[in-house]
C-alpha cells in the first residue's frame, strides 16, 4: 500500500463528520419544539407550553449574537442563535393566536398600551411605547406586541454593546449572561417538581432529549474550543437535566400527589 493511501478517504470522512456536527449544532436545539408546535396546532390548546421559555431563549440568543460582535466564536453557534430566535417567534405567534381564539371576552392586553387598563377591541386607545402594564408583561394578545418588545430589547442592548464593545470585561460578561440565561432554563421545572413532590405532567422523553442535546452541545463547545462561558454553562445545563431525571426516579417511589391546578403545564422548559 502506498504511503498515505487512505488519506483520500479519511480527509473527506473527517470533513463530513465536521459538517454533520455543525448541522446538528445549528438545528438540534429546535428539534424538541417541533412536536410541541405540531401538537398545539392540532389541539388548538397552548396551555401545556410556557411562553416564558420563549422569553428566556430570545434574551439568551440575542445576547449571544451581540457577544459574537465582541468575540468571534464558531459560526455554527451564531447560526444556532438565529435559528432559535426564529423558532421562538414562530412558537409565540402560534401560542398567541391559539390563546386569543380561545378567550371568551373581548379584552386585550398590549405591550404598548396607553394606560394600565384593559384594551377593548372595539375602541382601542392611542398607544404609547412608554406606558404599558407590567402586571401583564409577556401576556399580550397580539404577536406584534411581542415583536415590538423583542426589537426594543435588541435595540437597547445593541446600543449599549456598541458603546462598550472595546471593553473586554463587558464583552466577557455579556457572553456569560447569554449562556447563563439559557442554562437556567430548566431550573423552574426542577423547582416545580420539588414543590409538588411529583413529575406528573412532565414528558420524560423530552427531558431525555434535553439531556442528550445539552451533552452533545457541551462536548461540541469543548472540542471546538468555544469561549469558556459556553462550556461552563453547558455543564450546568447537563447538571440541571440530570437533576430532573433524578427527580423522576425518586418520586416514582412515592404516591403521586394530585395537582390542584386546572391547567398543568407539560414543562416549563418548553415541552
Amino acid at each position: 500500500m502506498e504511503p498515505g493511501g487512505p488519506e483520500w478517504l479519511l480527509v473527506p470522512m473527517q470533513q463530513l463528520v465536521s459538517w454533520g456536527a455543525a448541522g446538528a449544532m445549528v438545528f438540534g436545539g429546535v428539534v424538541p419544539y417541533i412536536p410541541q408546535y405540531r401538537d398545539i396546532r392540532r389541539t388548538q390548546n397552548a396551555e401545556g407550553f410556557s411562553t416564558y421559555v420563549c422569553l428566556v431563549l430570545l434574551v439568551a440568543n440575542i445576547l449571544r449574537i451581540l457577544f459574537w460582535f465582541g468575540r468571534r466564536f464558531e459560526s455554527p453557534l451564531l447560526w444556532q442563535s438565529i435559528i432559535m430566535i426564529i423558532t421562538m417567534l414562530l412558537m409565540l405567534k402560534l401560542c398567541t393566536e391559539v390563546r386569543v381564539s380561545n378567550e371568551l371576552n373581548v379584552k386585550r392586553r398590549s405591550f404598548a398600551a396607553a394606560d394600565s387598563k384593559d384594551e377593548e377591541i372595539k375602541a382601542p386607545p392611542k398607544r404609547s411605547y412608554l406606558d404599558f402594564d407590567l402586571n401583564y408583561f409577556w401576556h399580550w394578545s397580539k404577536f406584534t406586541d411581542y415583536v415590538q418588545c423583542v426589537l426594543t430589547f435588541t435595540g437597547v442592548t445593541g446600543y449599549i454593546t456598541y458603546l462598550w464593545l472595546d471593553s473586554s470585561l463587558f464583552v466577557e460578561t455579556l457572553g456569560f449572561l447569554a449562556v447563563f440565561t439559557e442554562a437556567m432554563l430548566g431550573v423552574p421545572q426542577l423547582y416545580r417538581n420539588y414543590q409538588n413532590r411529583s413529575t406528573e405532567g412532565m414528558s420524560i422523553k423530552m427531558v431525555l432529549m434535553w439531556t442528550s442535546g445539552d451533552t452533545f452541545k457541551t462536548v461540541y463547545f469543548m472540542l471546538n474550543q468555544a469561549p469558556f462561558q459556553f462550556s461552563i454553562c453547558g455543564l450546568l445545563q447537563v447538571f440541571v437535566d440530570i437533576a430532573i431525571l433524578l427527580q423522576v426516579y425518586l418520586y416514582s417511589y412515592y404516591p403521586q400527589k394530585p395537582v390542584s391546578h386546572t391547567a398543568h403545564p407539560a414543562s416549563t422548559k418548553a415541552l
